[in-house]
């Protein structure tokens, strides 16, 4: 990991407790974004978003009332004019595979569980920074690919070369 200057970097925190919301933007600029914009809600952010550009999102899930699943989820339709393409870190209290498997559907870039860390935070930040992934669009997904890892594929190769299909 390394060494990344985030002064210039532009951040959105949406997160419906103050206290945690107050921890977040603290914790934002001792690693040196100045650029912070902090609102408790969904709806808020996304009406925020419409015309303005932002480098990332980091979101709680449970906020009223639109939240995390439902925000990024409109994020990527492109609706309005906001950028389907802004990094999207999830921040949630809840770490069981359902609600992480249904924050990826929708379209996050990463997942952080609380309680949060300066180092955890700062990881995903490099995270999204130094492994942007490509984003697929199919009928039913738009959003950061959501394979993490390359699996060894065993079977008859129907693709013409690496990118085309028959």
């Amino acid at each position: 990991m390394l060494n990344y200057d985030l002064t210039e970097l532009t951040v959105i925190v949406a997160e419906d407790n103050e206290p945690m919301r107050k921890i977040l933007r603290g914790v934002l600029r001792a690693l040196g974004i100045r650029d912070i914009i902090a609102m408790d809600n969904g709806l808020d952010v996304f009406d925020y978003l419409k015309g303005k550009d932002v480098d990332l999102i980091i979101a709680d899930n449970m906020m009223s009332p639109m939240n995390g699943i439902e925000l990024v989820s409109l994020i990527r339709s492109g609706a309005e004019g906001v950028d389907p393409f802004i990094p999207f870190i999830m921040i949630s209290g809840f770490t069981d595979l359902d609600r992480i498997i249904e924050a990826r559907d929708a379209g996050i870039s990463e997942y952080l569980a609380k309680p949060v860390s300066a180092k955890k935070i700062y990881q995903r930040i490099s995270s999204v920074i130094e492994n942007p992934r490509d984003f697929v669009r199919t009928s039913s997904f738009f959003g950061p690919d959501r394979r993490r890892r390359l699996l060894e594929f065993r079977g008859l190769e129907k693709r013409k070369n690496a990118y085309s299909y028959r």
